[in-house]
């Protein structure tokens, strides 16, 4: 009999993690859930674990009892702790957004256990750190983001490539103009006319903020200079991201606008199964694939991300959480969606940049920077 993987999901009842359990169903003989961490949706999560049943299930909601389920129930951050200690596991998928997701990534590396990574902050704020003692402790990292998942399936050696270009859709404001940008509503920001995602993810992607993220990750996961990573406008979403090889030789990857086929490739790396999309695409239903150059001046976010990346030290974790709670404002209504990157801007002209941070530091940082941000969002 086949060995099952053994993995744990933390932000199990998000977007990520309510897909990754849809491709864990369909390949139900290959995987054994050790645990489950959810955030407040006590509901959710109770139903996860009594459909999948893992071993210990987490949650971070004060005063909620999760019911008849037979898992060990941890709590909060030593619960997180725990799961991310527990060598038990052959593989962690670090499913949940924000800065939530670097501890637990940092204790898992600490313990040996492969990281399928779907937490675009863990790298954002502390890329150096975390890609230094993944090496150190031989632990491989795997992305799960479309793009960075489709780099890694092209790559066979670093060192003969020559440059990373990474797709963006254009999100829901490509062919608006920017008058139509600050005028837009929550509603039109959150529509997204290829991926279905979570509501933070999705301004950023209104904003290309998701793509100067991208940006900064693909730089500490593949060990490239910013000036070698180029974004490039492909509405589709067909195209996942490509490489070109010194010799001029281009490899891309292609696939259905799902992130079913990325979370099944990370966490059965190096194997490949039958899964949830297998069979589905078709190169004449597909029929045209355009690619176009991104608009720096409607979309300043890119210029920040690099800007930020290329600075170094804790740039990236101002931008970051600047444009976490900027974000969280105008999803409460306070701001308007350009003002986002305003706010960004503005932070990154204020923040005295550390080199080479501490964890301590950067969660410092990051604190510092979000109380700033609310303040200024209070000023609006």
């Amino acid at each position: 009999m086949e060995k099952k993987r053994k993995i744990s999901i933390i932000g199990s009842t998000g977007s990520i993690g309510t897909q990754a359990l849809e491709v864990i169903e369909k390949l139900n003989d290959k995987f054994e859930i050790i645990a489950l961490a959810g955030g407040n949706n006590v509901e959710l999560l109770e139903h996860q674990a009594k459909k999948f049943k893992p071993k210990y299930v987490c949650h971070n909601a004060n005063g909620k009892v999760l019911n008849e389920i037979s898992a060990e129930i941890l709590h909060g951050e030593e619960g997180l702790e725990q799961i991310c200690s527990n060598k038990e596991n052959d593989i962690l998928l670090i499913a949940c957004s924000g800065r939530i997701g670097l501890k637990p990534t940092l204790k898992a590396i600490e313990n040996g256990i492969d990281i399928a990574l779907a937490n675009k902050e863990t790298l954002v704020m502390a890329g150096d750190i975390v890609m230094k003692k993944a090496r150190e402790n031989g632990v491989k990292i795997i992305p799960v983001d479309s793009e960075h998942c489709a780099i890694h399936q092209c790559i066979k050696d670093i060192r003969q490539v020559d440059k990373l270009i990474i797709t963006a859709s254009g999100g829901p404001f490509l062919r608006k103009s920017i008058e139509e940008m600050q005028k837009a509503t929550v509603k039109e920001a959150l529509a997204h006319p290829r991926w279905h995602m979570g509501k933070k993810i999705t301004v950023d992607s209104a904003t290309l903020m998701n793509k100067g993220l991208e940006i900064i990750e693909a730089h500490h996961l593949f060990g490239m200079d910013y000036d070698d990573i180029e974004v490039v406008i492909h509405p589709q979403s067909i195209v996942h991201s490509a490489i070109e090889y010194k010799d001029g030789s281009v490899v891309a990857q292609l696939g259905l606008p799902s992130m079913h086929i990325p979370i099944q490739y990370a966490i059965t790396y190096p194997e490949r199964f039958e899964g949830i999309e297998s069979k589905s695409f078709s190169f004449a239903d597909a029929a045209r694939l355009d690619f176009e150059k991104p608009d720096f001046k409607k979309f300043p976010a890119l210029g920040f991300a690099y800007h930020a990346g290329r600075t170094g030290g804790t740039a990236t974790v101002c931008l970051n959480a600047a444009n976490e709670e900027a974000v969280f404002a105008f999803l409460d209504g306070k701001i308007t969606l350009c003002q986002i990157v305003e706010i960004v801007e503005k932070m990154l002209l204020e923040h005295k940049v550390i080199q080479n941070p501490s964890i301590d530091e950067i969660f410092e940082v990051d604190n510092n920077v979000r109380m700033l941000t609310k303040k200024m969002v209070a000023s609006y």
